[in-house]
């Protein structure tokens, strides 16, 4: 063996940038999204509680983040000197100061992971001696939340300057990217939230929580509808090259995973879902999670074919 773990098989072919990266940009986007809704949701009703909207969204960060990092770590052609980019910094590198963030970012979350749910841990004798180093930053936790809020922002902002960087691709070098990241980051943030609440926390699907959750996703489903066409306009009325790009949208496997994946999974199901049947029926349980778990896969879909057709589109 080299010492390279080798990714391409299947999915990549000449392709800088290969399917880990799009799997990490969509954990952490989705890590990013569930974190700061959750803690907006809790903000705006003026409120600190460890609802289970706070606490699903926390355990999806958190697992989602350390996931993503595994991503990125074994993509690297030497893995196991990944601490060097812990350690040696370059101010004007997004990576680094994405890399910063993310020592930040992971340590805090997990420990407002651990302070929303400090009533299980009350409850479980094998955890008890975390009650009070948990109560000391539970003691802080307006504090706790703001950083974690500031922080999951960036870091769904961060993944869309990651990739806009690379300036040889028109269709990944545009400034709408990291505002796109940050909207199909909330989008499935949002949705993911939904689907551990209910299912692992028992929470109400008609509660309060769920309701303003929903009521949340149509307006940044609008706002993340709004970065793509922003992005097409900006690639037809751009350069040669850009021009040649918007092929990406029409022609090639990935055309057909942005408008079936992206837009036809992402978008219509849901869409479809929510508006369309009797009252019933949009009620109903299969309804809720089909529609949820149809936005995740939307997003995993549209950062593909941001990875791969932006990258294969260029001259």
């Amino acid at each position: 063996m080299d010492g390279a773990l080798n990714f391409t098989i299947g999915l990549t072919d000449g392709v800088a940038w290969p399917w880990p990266i799009a799997v990490y940009l969509f954990l952490a986007g989705i890590s990013g999204g569930a974190v700061a809704v959750a803690i907006c949701m809790n903000l705006f009703k003026g409120s600190h509680e460890n609802t289970p909207v706070m606490k699903s969204a926390t355990i999806i960060g958190f697992i989602t983040i350390v996931l993503g990092m595994l991503c990125l770590v074994l993509d690297l052609t030497q893995p196991w000197n990944f601490w060097r980019i812990l350690v040696y910094y370059n101010p004007t590198s997004v990576m680094s100061i994405g890399v910063i963030a993310l020592l930040f970012y992971i340590p805090l979350v997990f420990i407002l992971m651990l302070v929303t749910l400090r009533d299980n841990i009350k409850n479980s004798p094998s955890l008890k001696w975390l009650d009070s180093i948990v109560g000391f930053f539970a003691g802080i936790r307006v504090f706790l939340d703001w950083v974690v809020l500031l922080l999951a922002i960036a870091i769904c902002a961060y993944t869309g300057f990651l990739i806009s960087a690379l300036i040889r691709f028109p269709l990944i070098n545009t400034a709408v990217l990291p505002a796109l990241f940050v909207a199909s980051g909330f989008s499935a943030g949002c949705a993911a939230t939904k689907l551990v609440a209910a299912w692992f926390f028992g929470d109400n699907r008609h509660g309060s929580d769920m309701h303003a959750l929903h009521a949340a996703e149509w307006p940044i489903m609008a706002v993340e509808a709004l970065c793509i066409f922003m992005i097409i306009i900006a690639l037809l009325s751009g350069t040669e090259a850009a021009k040649m790009a918007i092929q990406a949208f029409t022609q090639g496997t990935w055309a057909q995973v942005f408008w079936v994946g992206a837009i036809g999974i992402g978008f219509l199901v849901p869409l479809v879902l929510s508006f369309f049947g009797s009252k019933t029926t949009r009620d109903s349980a299969g309804v809720f999670y089909v529609s949820s778990i149809a936005v995740v896969c939307g997003m995993m879909c549209l950062r593909l074919f941001v990875i791969y057709a932006g990258q294969l589109n260029t001259i």
